[in-house]
């Protein structure tokens, strides 16, 4: 892949988030394509979208960068939503290492954001 097919496969990844749609993302990955964040267990896609999803139901995705670093790609993001349960705003950045499958698509991603912030923002506001 290129970087400009990088780049619009992080766009079009960008715009599933945003859809609210867990299938759309799940589009992304190969269909046992997992997440692991903040170093826990890898998890299916669909259940992390799914759960982000829940928790802000007005989530918005924004893509910050995309850096290709041998045979990984960093996609850095920031996400913007009202937490589900407290009805704080939450604004976080963080970003995700994709390993790519032979079609294309993320086979598993490793994903970071600062969770003592995001927890804090949720309690007290950002």
């Amino acid at each position: 892949m290129t970087h400009e097919d990088i780049r619009d496969f992080a766009d079009s990844y960008t715009t599933a988030w945003c859809s609210h749609d867990p299938a759309l993302v799940a589009e992304h990955y190969t269909p046992d394509g997992t997440i692991a964040i903040n170093s826990g267990d890898a998890t299916p896609i669909r259940d992390v979208a799914q759960s982000f999803i829940d928790e802000f139901p007005d989530i918005q995705v924004f893509t910050d960068d995309v850096v290709l670093k041998d045979d990984v790609v960093e996609y850095y993001w920031t996400f913007t939503g009202t937490h589900a349960g407290s009805g704080k705003p939450v604004r976080i950045s963080g970003f995700e290492e994709w390993t790519f499958a032979e079609d294309g698509r993320i086979a598993r991603s490793r994903g970071n954001y600062d969770q003592a912030e995001y927890d804090r923002q949720i309690e007290h506001d950002v």
